[in-house]
C-alpha cells in the first residue's frame, strides 16, 4: 500500500517507467538461462541505468538538460535491446507490442519534460 501512495506522488514518468521496470523483470527472468545473462541483463541494465538518469535529472540543477538527453541516449538503446528479443523470439509479438508502446509513452514524456529544460 505504501508503494502506491508513493507512485501518486511521483510524476507520470517515474510512475510508468517503475511499473515497466517491474514488468520487464518479470518478463526477462522467464528468458532461457543462456539469454537471461546475456539479453536480459543488457535490457535490466539498460531500464536501470534510465531511471537513474531520471533520478539525477530531478537532483540536478546545472546538468539537468545533459542528464536528460542521456536518459534519451539509454531509452534508445532500452528500444534497440527489446526489439533485438523479439527477433530472437525471446519476446512474443504481444508482449513487444506491449512494450514498444510503453517507450514510446515513456520517450513522449521525457521529451516534454527536455522541452521544458532551457539550454544553457
Amino acid at each position: 500500500m505504501e508503494v502506491r501512495m508513493d507512485e501518486r506522488k511521483q510524476s507520470p514518468i517515474f510512475a510508468r517507467t517503475s511499473d515497466f521496470i517491474i514488468w520487464l523483470l518479470d518478463h526477462t527472468e522467464k528468458f532461457p538461462k543462456s539469454e537471461r545473462f546475456r539479453m536480459g541483463k543488457r535490457i535490466e541494465d539498460s531500464v536501470f541505468s534510465f531511471y537513474e538518469l531520471l533520478i539525477e535529472a530531478t537532483r540536478s540543477t546545472k546538468r539537468k538538460r545533459q542528464l536528460l538527453i542521456q536518459a534519451d541516449v539509454e531509452l534508445e538503446k532500452l528500444r534497440l535491446y527489446v526489439r533485438m528479443s523479439q527477433q530472437r523470439r525471446l519476446t512474443s509479438l504481444p508482449q513487444y507490442r506491449f512494450a514498444a508502446g510503453v517507450l514510446i509513452e515513456i520517450g513522449k514524456l521525457l521529451g516534454g519534460w527536455l522541452k521544458t529544460v532551457p539550454e544553457i
